[in-house]
């Protein structure tokens, strides 16, 4: 259920960019409707840390690792990295946006990536190179790409970008297990293919819910009430699946709002 209104081809030419003269961040690729660039930050965590920052014009939007209704997610290539282990993007929490007569998943305003970045050689640099697909929307949709090379040095002095990537990282979902949200978090049936989803809340806030399965599922969801103040509930309704594919199916779901926004996993029933 992934659609794009219009791509212009003049937004898919690669950009390759080097290092600035600071050399903890390359140069900018411009685009119709953003530019972004490459950033190291320091080590936290027994990783070393780097970040996407993407830079939107007036009104444009880009989206999520889901999509939603339309538009296309980010996707990372580091082929050719050199002394890279594993290269693992970070999201920030999402934000519900309207677009046409259909919903988006992502992001109304410039922001940084995280990425952790774990070393074959903890000791030695790593060479990161990154090729990175995105869109961008405003009344047209214009797909970008573009090419990074940045060194990421873990003996070198403290990253100017250190404290923005870290801050974009802090707003990334926290992992939790759903065994652990025991009394914060309850599900139930309800109905045909539905269930009804409460999340603990404070009375001056409400969280949302995205909710993500697994290749050519789709799941609806609505806010509803509750008879507390301090929940936030959702129903949940099964609106896509493989033809050949049954329930019971594990889905990932992303929490936003007070006190935090985290990410879990459950496992969706039949009813029946």
């Amino acid at each position: 259920m992934v659609g794009l209104r219009l791509l212009l081809s003049a937004g898919l030419a690669v950009l390759a960019t080097s290092a600035s003269a600071d050399g903890y961040s390359s140069e900018w690729a411009v685009g119709l409707k953003s530019s972004a660039r490459l950033l190291a930050g320091d080590r936290a965590d027994g990783r070393l840390l780097a970040g996407v920052e993407i830079k939107l014009a007036p009104g444009a939007i880009t989206y999520w690792r889901d999509p939603g209704e339309a538009g296309l997610p980010p996707v990372f290539s580091f082929a050719g990295s050199l002394n890279l282990a594993e290269a693992r993007p970070l999201f920030p929490a999402p934000q519900r946006l309207k677009e046409n007569d259909g919903e988006a998943f992502g992001y109304d305003h410039s922001l940084v990536l995280p990425i952790e970045v774990t070393a074959i050689d903890p000791g030695k640099p790593v060479d990161l190179s990154l090729k990175l697909n995105y869109a961008v929307c405003e009344k047209i949709c214009v797909p970008a790409k573009a090419a990074f090379n940045l060194t990421i040095d873990p003996g070198a002095a403290p990253s100017p970008y250190a404290a923005a990537i870290a801050e974009a990282r802090g707003a990334a979902p926290r992992p939790v297990e759903w065994s652990d949200l025991a009394g914060k978090a309850k599900l139930a049936t309800a109905g045909d293919k539905k269930w009804r989803l409460c999340f603990e809340s404070p009375q001056s806030s409400e969280r949302d819910l995205f909710i993500e399965g697994p290749e050519r599922w789709w799941f609806g969801v609505t806010r509803e009430s509750s008879a507390r103040p301090s929940e936030s509930c959702f129903l949940v309704r099964l609106e896509q699946k493989p033809q050949d594919a049954h329930l019971p199916v594990k889905a990932r779901l992303t929490v936003t709002g007070s006190p935090g926004a985290f990410e879990t996993e459950v496992l969706l029933g039949d009813p029946s």
